[in-house]
């Protein structure tokens, strides 16, 4: 570490507490330096991989929200892994694309609009782990709770949206914008969570995942109504760094993911 200190001409990481913080420098070149690392992984630990040996760390990142639908899975995973170190779960809005080409995560999973662009980076891989559609959650005395839901009716009330910095906007929020009117938005949050229970105490409504809808606890007791309009397909896929594959402990959790 010293030697790369003096030949980088940068200190790379400086004490906070208890905690060791990259520098700006270091978080630059962390991505190459994530490619010669999964090479180097992938020279040195050739052959079949072991998982009850493994006793290194995984990292994954995804919203709240997702994190309920993969609960079961990635239990089922760590039990497969008893002399692991740990496995880290990390907030999408913590870590997200950036952090998955410096090798900072290893896997991300979101739902997406598949129409969106993934991102622009030819780094990145993406794979769908399943379709799933999206519904209209109220609170059960809405006034359109016992109601079909009309594209009038679903623009007369104010909506709750979800926060993402990094995916643009949905197709199915192009598509109403030019066929029908723009929502009217009262606030925007961080998860579909935090929006389910806006719902319980509020005549808003919030657009989600019916998977998640029909899972959540946050959402239980809410009306669930299919979108009265043409919104585009939707899916929860599954988003990693080309080169972290050269990795057998992670080709083996990509298999279990993906399975």
């Amino acid at each position: 570490m010293a030697q790369l200190k003096e030949q980088l001409n940068d200190e790379l990481f400086y004490r906070d507490g208890s905690q060791l913080v990259p520098t700006p420098f270091a978080l630059g070149i962390a991505a190459q330096i994530h490619k010669i690392l999964a090479s180097m992984n992938g020279i040195l630990h050739q052959g079949e991989f072991r998982p009850a040996q493994f006793n290194g760390s995984i990292a994954l990142s995804m919203r709240e929200s997702t994190f309920e639908l993969f609960a079961d899975k990635i239990s089922r995973i760590r039990e497969q892994l008893p002399q692991a170190n740990q496995i880290n779960v990390y907030a999408k809005e913590q870590m997200s694309f950036d952090a998955l080409i410096r090798g900072q995560v290893d896997f991300m999973i979101l739902p997406h609009d598949i129409s969106q662009p993934p991102t622009k980076s030819r780094e990145l891989v993406w794979q769908q782990l399943f379709a799933d559609e999206m519904v209209c959650l109220m609170n059960p005395s809405h006034p359109l709770a016992n109601t079909t839901l009309s594209i009038p009716d679903y623009l007369a009330f104010q909506h709750i949206g979800i926060h993402d910095r990094d995916l643009s906007e949905p197709y199915f929020e192009q598509n109403l914008k030019q066929q029908h009117g723009t929502r009217t938005m009262a606030m925007s949050v961080s998860d579909f969570g935090a929006a389910a229970v806006m719902c319980h105490h509020t005549t808003h409504l919030l657009t989600c995942s019916k998977m998640w809808a029909q899972c959540a606890y946050q959402a239980q007791g809410l009306v669930q109504k299919p979108l009265p309009f043409e919104y585009g397909k939707v899916a929860y896929s599954l988003v990693w760094n080309a080169v972290s594959l050269n990795d057998p402990a992670l080709q083996w959790l990509h298999a279990k993911l993906v399975s």
